[in-house]
């Protein structure tokens, strides 16, 4: 039998891949048609809902957003060549680097989370993530040096230590006065993949659909007379922890340690690295919050990491912080903790 720690490797093994889409067909005849594609991006499954829409514009569409997810994943790899890599490479070396408008504006808004969340949310941490293994296909396993960790933590690598200049006026140049500042942003690239998605969408006419990276979710329209319904994984077993309507330009996003990590000595160790510490977050299983506004993908897929990382004492601290007001966390002992805003909401 497959153990977690197997499939958790499994997993890993897909990050950054984008294979074939597979469409997975239409309703009846004589119903209002809903097309579907998936695929693989970023290390999980990537699911693209179209309700309402004719077959060829619906694919036509999905088509255009699969595309631009490829390219968002060749464009910010953190282990594999990239305009991403080429970034760390430079700052590594005290160098300044070309960077194009589109990762200027990115990194600018991952620093303005970065600074909101007290630094818990921290793109600049890609050596410690490095040196647990989670910048690989397949994890390594093993718990690194305590002094290797600890020397990371000391250097205190932070966004605000990285750079840009005059990128409002086409490509500009970045560099980093910190060189043990690495950029991976596997937190934040799956939230901007959604609202990359819904513009796409929207240009090629489409009014109603459902985006899914991984349980990091979108909604546009309806799915028909009724909002769109969604599930939110169990952090420990199959099925769904609790479902959850969302409506036109609501998004949802989950930070668990159930995907990605590796167990030692009985402990499980995830891909969330505390920054204060240098060592994964081991407070929650879970942490989903419901967004909605401007960048409701991003802010989703950004504003889970603090919220899990500082863990259940710093819960509602950190939501306040974070301006959500929908969550729900799991923490370590499997307790639910679920904010009065999203209890109304949720279905059991």
């Amino acid at each position: 039998m497959e153990t977690k720690k197997n499939i958790s490797l499994r997993v890993a093994t897909l990050c950054f891949f984008l294979c074939v889409s597979v469409p997975l067909g239409l309703t009846a005849c004589g119903k209002p048609p809903l097309y579907q594609q998936q695929a693989y991006v970023f290390g999980t499954l990537v699911e693209v809902s179209v309700y309402g829409a004719p077959e060829a514009q619906a694919r036509q569409a999905t088509q255009a957003v699969l595309t631009r997810f490829d390219q968002l994943h060749r464009k910010l790899h953190a282990w594999q060549a990239s305009d991403l890599s080429r970034l760390n490479a430079a700052f590594a070396q005290g160098k300044k680097v070309a960077i194009d408008p589109e990762l200027a504006a990115m990194l600018t808004d991952a620093t303005a989370i970065s600074v909101q969340s007290g630094h818990l949310f921290n793109p600049a941490i890609g050596k410690l993530i490095a040196l647990w293994g989670f910048q690989s296909d397949v994890p390594q396993s093993r718990i690194p040096p305590a002094a290797d960790i600890a020397r990371l933590v000391k250097a205190r690598p932070r966004m605000t230590a990285i750079h840009i200049a005059n990128s409002h006026i086409g490509n500009g140049m970045a560099w980093s006065d910190n060189r043990w500042a690495q950029l991976d942003l596997g937190g934040y690239a799956k939230g901007y993949a959604l609202d990359e998605a819904v513009r796409i969408l929207k240009r090629h006419g489409i009014h109603h659909a459902l985006v899914n990276i991984g349980g990091n979710i979108i909604a546009l329209g309806q799915h028909g007379n009724r909002p769109w319904r969604v599930g939110i994984q169990h952090p420990r077993r199959p099925g769904t922890l609790a479902t959850l309507d969302l409506n036109d330009g609501e998004a949802i996003g989950t930070s668990g340690d159930y995907q990605r990590y590796f167990e030692s000595n009985g402990k499980r160790y995830c891909h969330l690295i505390d920054p204060r510490t240098g060592y994964p977050a081991s407070g929650m299983q879970s942490v989903t919050v419901l967004v909605s506004g401007l960048n409701a993908g991003t802010r989703s897929d950004a504003v889970s990491k603090p919220l899990f990382i500082g863990g259940r004492d710093s819960l509602r601290e950190n939501a306040a912080r974070m301006g959500v007001a929908h969550y729900l966390a799991v923490d370590a002992t499997g307790r639910k903790i679920v904010s009065a805003a999203l209890a109304s909401r949720l279905r059991y």
